[in-house]
């Protein structure tokens, strides 16, 4: 499994920095120097990193800009990794390069995976990789929802499992609330449409219109608007091929092309050819008695009643209303009798749209019954989600109380000896109006995605002061202290895998300094713990011991960062004790230092 970690940071002009690589690693670093060394321009490079704000005035006089560079371990499944591929950020052999540019003139470009992103990408990248515990910038666990988050990871299963089982019941209550919500919101539209449905149902099923039947009404409009023309036609036609009983003298085609026929037909056997020219005229003669003989029982059968063509134009109207109503197309040139061979039929487009109809029909007939059976789930669903939010608060409030305990407990051996720590877990009032709120406790609160309780870890510094809010209940150095102590208790059980504090032992010394050393040990045992201190009983404790160095040439100061181990670490250690690296009772010290801490747990082969 891939734990994150910072691994490395280049710092380019920043403040008193030059150019520094501070090289960091798994576990415990501590990092110490001189005062005015630099020290601080660690922390605020990685709050840089985290998407802090850019200051013009922590770029380092004379440079152009300050450069912020970190490589950060990730997993590909990790929440950084994920937010960060969808900015368009690719990792580097697992790792997640971050950068951030401020100009001396204030302007800031930040960097991820080589894409360009708006430093509000990194603050979100913060959230899931690092918290940041100073003395002027807490971030992390002074953000109400992690506070949830993490006493929820810190009681288990007693809150994991009822939360669970609430998320799925509140994910259908939104669902089926939104969809009741639609429903009887659009009642008076739904009303309408339905009685526009119905109108128009009545008016097709009055005039009950057939599939083709406005192109067989349009040729017997035709027919009797023209029937003495036709019938005229028809007569001369008849007469030009059979001739006139009236005239015997007269000639038709018919005896024409008889007459042809037989004078052929006498002398065909002398002439194959001649023969053929025979028989296709007998085949026309044939065929012109017969146009002869439909033309005379044409004529008898037109029909010349204006009662029926009046009926025919009527019935026409009316289906030309319907088409225009509710067909989605006609029959072009419908109306004059003309139009394409493959033109959609009106009357059909009609009985479409009434099949159609009767089911959008049926289906807001149909809501009545769906509001009912929606509401008697709703009503359900409230029962449940009250029920369930009422055992998330009964195990949070549980898990509040050993959490606040241990905590107290904690500051008892950080020289905090009369602060205490609570935990409030309390409801919100729902805000009038708000139809997800339930009834819980005898009061309307309002309810999430996590529940219906609010979670905010307050502080009692000491003996009758009130408990307030962390944030306000405490000093710089004791707000340090008291983040330590919620951090060492919910090791483990909070998402972020990187942990920084600044001078979180101010304040403190002696046994209390060890304490402090100690518990950052205990942290790091599960995360990356990243320290700025000044008291050596503190940096004893470390995994690597990091200095920053400052140097003068008289004109430009510049810091470096490099690692101590060995004799060097004792050195470095003698002059945070002594201030003087070649005391030998200052170097005694030091080496007795490492060995308590070896003592109580920590490897001591890496600080020999």
């Amino acid at each position: 499994m891939v734990v994150s970690v910072l691994e490395e940071m280049r710092i380019k002009d920043l403040g008193v920095i030059d150019d520094a690589t501070v090289e960091l690693s798994s576990g415990f670093t501590a990092v110490t120097g001189e005062t005015g060394a630099g020290k601080t321009m660690v922390v605020t490079s990685l709050g840089l990193l985290m998407g802090g704000r850019a200051d013009a005035g922590y770029v380092r006089t004379g440079a152009a800009a300050a450069v912020v560079e970190g490589r950060i371990t990730v997993a590909p499944d990790s929440p950084a990794a994920v937010r960060a591929a969808e900015a368009g950020a690719e990792l580097d052999e697992g790792a997640l390069l971050i950068s951030r540019t401020i100009s001396a003139e204030g302007r800031s470009r930040a960097h991820v995976g080589g894409r360009s992103v708006p430093a509000g990408l990194l603050g979100e990248l913060g959230e899931d990789l690092v918290a940041v515990h100073g003395q002027t910038d807490q971030q992390g666990l002074l953000r109400p929802a992690r506070q949830r988050r993490a006493l929820d990871r810190y009681a288990g299963d007693a809150v994991a499992v009822p939360l669970a089982a609430y998320q799925d019941v509140y994910r259908r209550l939104r669902a089926v609330s939104a969809e009741l919500t639609e429903l009887t919101t659009r009642a008076r539209e739904r009303a309408q449409e339905a009685d526009l449905l119905r109108f128009g149902l009545d008016e097709i099923a009055a005039a009950g219109p057939r599939a083709g039947e406005e192109a067989e009404l349009a040729a017997e409009a035709g027919r009797l608007g023209h029937a003495e023309a036709l019938a005229a036609a028809s007569a001369a036609a008849h007469g030009a091929l059979a001739g006139d009983p009236a005239d015997p003298e007269s000639i038709d085609a018919v005896t024409l092309v008889g007459g042809a026929y037989r004078a052929l037909q006498a002398v065909r056997a002398h002439d194959p050819a001649l023969a053929d020219l025979a028989d296709r005229l007998g085949e026309v003669q044939i065929l012109l008695s017969d146009v002869a003989g439909e033309l005379a029982g044409y004529s008898d059968g037109l029909d010349s009643d204006p009662l029926r063509l009046a009926a025919v134009e009527e019935r026409r109207a009316a289906l030309t209303h319907l088409i225009r109503k509710y067909g989605e197309t006609f029959a072009e040139g419908f109306g004059r009798g003309e139009g394409r061979a493959d033109r959609t039929d009106g009357a059909t487009a009609v009985l479409a749209w009434a099949e159609r109809s009767e089911a959008r029909l049926a289906d807001l007939d149909n809501d009545d019954d769906r509001i009912d059976g929606l509401t008697a789930e709703r009503d359900g669903l409230r029962d449940r989600l009250t029920a369930l939010a009422h055992t998330l608060g009964e195990a949070r409030r549980e898990a509040a109380k050993r959490f606040a305990d241990a905590v107290t407990e904690e500051l008892t051996q950080l020289a905090m000896v009369h602060a205490r720590i609570q935990v409030d877990v309390r409801h919100t009032e729902a805000a009038p109006g708000d139809e997800d709120a339930v009834e819980l406790d005898g009061r309307t609160v309002a309810v999430g995605p996590h529940g219906a309780d609010e979670v905010e870890l307050l502080l009692a510094p000491h003996p009758g002061a009130p408990a307030r809010p962390i944030a306000k209940g405490a000093s710089g150095g004791e707000l340090s202290r008291v983040m330590l102590a919620v951090e060492v208790v919910f090791a483990g059980a909070a998402p972020v895998p990187t942990y920084l504090f600044d001078e979180v032992d101010a304040g403190v010394g002696g046994k209390a300094a060890v304490e402090v050393g100690r518990r950052l040990a205990k942290l790091a045992d599960s995360a990356q713990v990243v320290v700025v201190t000044h008291l050596p009983q503190v940096a004893a404790f470390a995994d690597r011991h990091l200095v920053v160095e400052k140097t003068s040439d008289g004109s430009v100061t510049h810091s470096g960062v490099r690692t101590v181990h060995g004799e060097g670490r004792v050195r470095e250690l003698s002059r945070m004790l002594a201030g003087q690296e070649d005391s030998e009772l200052a170097r005694a010290h030091a080496e007795e230092l490492l060995a308590t801490a070896a003592a109580l747990g920590r490897r001591a082969g890496e600080r020999a």
